[in-house]
């Protein structure tokens, strides 16, 4: 089903990002990636370009139109989340998405865009990406194609380890966490894969996937 399809991802060599390049090619896609760090990817169906999503002409000329952006790449509490999560969002998006071959574009926002806990110019950078997307949706509606965002709340990743191996702090977060887990980058990539590959028709939404937190609490726990 996936065979001649066409991904780009940005921010691939780890994390949710590197999880959805894996799941695209296991589905036998053909994956481009960017990132400042090298590839962590080896797979001949995948491609890996070194940019920096903040500097539109460090971007990388394609071989082919993509079918599906995941604009995932992004940074928290850097002192440049804005540049980074949002305008560089923008870069990406606006340069390769507006062609007829276009299906589908996910972006990486976060709970914090509708909650505004953790750092400021990240909740803000997040709230602007989804902004952002449903602009985006408008515009991609023209080509057939769709537009969403995914909002995850907490996910197993390494940069949430200053949490995830603080026995006190997982257990606050446990505590106001009605699904008492967080989800894990396998799980995040197949909403990604559902979103891009499988819908058809829902465009313009942010889907919120944070165990429940969200909706029942309010506490934002880091050391």
């Amino acid at each position: 089903m996936s065979d001649n399809i066409f991904v780009l991802i940005t921010g691939s060599s780890r994390g949710i990002g590197r999880a959805a390049a894996l799941k695209f090619l296991s589905e036998g896609a053909t994956v481009a990636g960017i990132d400042l760090c090298e590839s962590t990817i080896d797979d001949p169906a995948y491609t890996h370009y070194i940019a920096d999503v903040t500097k539109p002409e460090t971007l990388p000329e394609l071989d082919r139109a993509p079918n599906i952006i995941f604009s995932n790449a992004g940074a928290q509490n850097s002192g440049n989340d804005i540049d980074i999560n949002l305008k560089g969002a923008i870069n990406v998006v606006e340069k390769y998405a507006f062609t007829p071959s276009i299906r589908a574009v996910l972006f990486n926002a976060s709970a914090s865009a509708r909650s505004g806990f953790e750092f400021p110019e990240y909740a803000a950078s997040k709230a602007g990406l989804v902004g952002y997307m449903k602009n985006v949706a408008v515009r991609l509606a023209l080509f057939g194609a769709v537009a969403n965002s995914i909002s995850p709340g907490g996910v197993l990743t390494e940069s949430n380890r200053p949490v995830t191996d603080d026995p006190e702090l997982w257990n606050r977060i446990m505590a106001v966490t009605p699904l008492k887990k967080w989800a894990t980058e396998a799980e995040i990539a197949e909403w990604v894969w559902f979103l891009t590959v499988v819908n058809r028709s829902a465009s313009g939404i942010d889907v919120l996937i944070d165990n429940g937190e969200l909706g029942l609490n309010s506490t934002f726990v880091w050391p």
